[in-house]
């Protein structure tokens, strides 16, 4: 991280020399007015705002709580120590993202004076527009705002390890630039920023952290969604069953849980979706798109194509 971008997040806040200087815990007023201690977006969001960010406090154990929105952690340097819903100890070093859904419960232990880490609180409502950037579908990106959305019944978090992945820290960091100095344009810039993020996460998915038990389902989920990505033309359940070292009942089992989906459904929306790539972007004829996606019977590419888009492939084209 730029070197003056981390000596102002580091600068000690009047939160923290209160905590220094004889408070012995985190005053739960300046964040929530409920008798549970669910941190509320209107406490730390101005009128009008979809996102900001604030250096997490240090020097005191913060207690276990919910958000009202979602939360991105990002630790710029240093290391803090987490349990997440009441039994999973996550210790984030410099480059961790940690995206925590609306029901997570989250505790921090304390962290010391270099051991920076900046808290991004996100209304639902801000991710609008990053989606909308994206003008084709992924179903990993898909999977991975599900994951951490409003409407998700789950008690869900991501965390992912990237410090080594430049164009994920320096768009992060991006973020932090443009938020603390209020730069013109600030909603377009972070939005359109945060999902060039995504697009970036969604690329690097092997960097979510692998060996946490409570990620187990989504490590699977990512897996599978990977190989569709680059396996969509000729992708079997049976050979990323193989790889992954699993039966395929229980693969199955798992997508359906997290998407809704079975394997066979979510292959057939990734290869239409490229259609619709081919369609808009390229001259190929139908015929030949058909080829580059991995069908070879027209009548049922026209069929399935109609009913996922209400027209046919040449009309669609058209219009």
């Amino acid at each position: 991280m730029d070197e003056k971008l981390l000596n102002k997040l580091k600068e000690i806040t009047e939160e923290e020399y209160a905590l220094l200087n004889g408070d012995e815990s985190v005053k739960q007023e300046l964040y929530t007015a409920s008798k549970e201690f669910v941190i509320d977006s209107k406490k730390l969001l101005e009128k009008g705002q979809y996102i900001q960010f604030r250096p997490h406090t240090r020097f005191a154990h913060f207690p276990n709580h919910r958000h009202n929105y979602v939360e991105m952690l990002y630790m710029c340097s240093g290391s803090t120590t987490h349990i997440i819903n009441d039994n999973t100890t996550l210790v984030l070093n410099e480059g961790d993202i940690l995206f925590m859904n609306q029901n997570v419960y989250h505790e921090i232990l304390p962290a010391g004076e270099d051991d920076i880490a900046v808290n991004f609180i996100i209304l639902p409502a801000f991710f609008d527009k990053p989606l909308a950037m994206i003008e084709e579908n992924n179903i990993l990106r898909d999977f991975l705002i599900s994951t951490i959305s409003e409407g998700s019944s789950a008690n869900t978090y991501l965390h992912f390890q990237a410090k080594n992945i430049l164009p994920i820290n320096n768009l992060i960091e991006n973020m932090i630039w443009t938020i603390l100095n209020k730069t013109p344009h600030i909603n377009s810039t972070i939005q359109t920023t945060m999902g060039l993020l995504f697009m970036n996460l969604s690329h690097y998915a092997d960097t979510l952290k692998k060996d946490d038990p409570n990620q187990y389902d989504q490590n699977i989920v990512f897996s599978v969604l990977q190989y569709i990505e680059t396996h969509y033309k000729n992708g079997s359940l049976e050979e990323i069953a193989s790889d992954l070292g699993l039966p395929t009942y229980a693969i199955s089992r798992t997508l359906k849980k997290h998407t809704g989906s079975n394997f066979k459904e979510l292959l057939q929306t990734r290869k239409l979706q490229q259609a619709v790539y081919y369609l808009k972007q390229t001259n190929l004829s139908i015929d030949d798109i058909m080829e580059n996606i991995g069908y070879n019977n027209s009548s049922y590419f026209y069929n399935i194509f109609k009913k996922k888009y209400a027209c046919s492939p040449k009309d669609f084209r058209d219009n």
